[in-house]
């Protein structure tokens, strides 16, 4: 890409973040208003947000510095790593048996092959783990695989945890796991391409993406930062359809086994166990408070009952002296 010498872009401070966060003040109290019921999710993930983006910051920043080809890789893996516990943890409802390493062996089978093939010969950067061009694209490919995984994966899991019949029909008749598993895959594969496909068909015309605003603000010419978007589009779609069949084959494979039969019981439709661990742990901790706090609430009891006691007792005393 080009980019105008001496072009700077504006420099932003917290106050203009904190500018910026009155727009999600604004959304949460027309969620309060209207009983939406999402204010608080809104409030969180916006949080979320500020606290992950600065510290991927300070981590690129050290990245960028050293320039080494092995912190490249490294943080590569560590946001494939991420994405699949985002999409394991809290994307999916439904999980199956072995889903974490399932789901990364298709993030990690699609975005560092497409990345690099995409940036060393699509977008000519040589050599290809240039950190400032290579780590914003493979952030870029893991966000879309997300999707399409989460997608393709909740479809399947529905539809042999809800509809297991129309699978056993075909295999009762002699179809193989794949040859019954066929027309879910299909329609699975279908919906987690379909975002992508409007999202690039109406790209340029109707919205402008990030990436080419992105490379517009840093200086770049417009028609280069109109060809690196349809380079990094290009390269999202590939890297969804990819991971979408890897993550699917699997997930059938996994819930119906070798002997053909449809293993419900390898899907799992609770909480996550780290969800279900913090609840626990919540529950726990309400639990001493509340101990703690009727225990400090008996104890003054017991003392403004003795300090009642103590007068009428002197009392007492007095009257019997004055009788006797």
């Amino acid at each position: 890409m080009d980019s105008e010498p001496g072009s700077s872009t504006t420099h932003l401070s917290w106050g203009n973040v904190g500018l910026a966060f009155s727009f999600i003040l604004l959304d949460g109290f027309l969620s309060t208003t209207f009983g939406l019921g999402v204010g608080s999710s809104l409030i969180t993930a916006a949080v979320r947000c500020v606290v992950q983006l600065s510290v991927v910051a300070l981590i690129l920043q050290k990245v960028f510095e050293t320039n080494n080809p092995w912190a490249v890789a490294g943080m590569a893996f560590l946001l494939n790593l991420m994405g699949t516990a985002e999409t394991v943890v809290n994307k999916s409802k439904k999980r199956y048996d072995y889903m974490f390493p399932s789901v990364l062996v298709g993030m990690l089978g699609s975005t560092i092959p497409v990345s690099i093939i995409g940036v060393r010969f699509a977008m000519d950067v040589d050599p290809f783990w240039k950190p400032e061009q290579y780590i914003p694209i493979v952030g870029m490919l893991c966000g879309a695989t997300i999707s399409g995984i989460v997608v393709s994966v909740t479809y399947v899991l529905k539809e042999l945890y809800d509809n297991r019949d129309k699978v056993e029909m075909y295999l009762a008749f002699g179809a193989s796991r794949f040859e019954a598993c066929k027309p879910i895959a299909r329609d699975a594969l279908r919906l987690a391409l379909t975002p992508n496909i409007n999202q690039m068909s109406v790209i340029g015309i109707i919205a402008i993406p990030g990436m080419m605003t992105g490379a517009i603000l840093g200086g770049s010419s417009v028609e280069q930062a109109a060809r690196l978007q349809m380079v990094i589009m290009f390269m999202i779609s590939s890297c969804t359809a990819l991971s979408s069949i890897v993550t699917t084959i699997l997930a059938l494979g996994v819930v119906v086994d070798t002997e053909h039969r449809v293993r419900t019981d390898r899907i799992d439709t609770r909480e996550h166990a780290v969800w279900r661990a913090r609840n626990w742990a919540v529950s726990q901790l309400v639990g001493g408070v509340k101990g703690i706090a009727t225990w400090i609430a008996t104890g003054l009891r017991r003392i403004a009952g003795k300090r009642e006691e103590e007068p009428q007792t002197s009392e007492g005393s007095e009257r019997e002296r004055l009788l006797g």
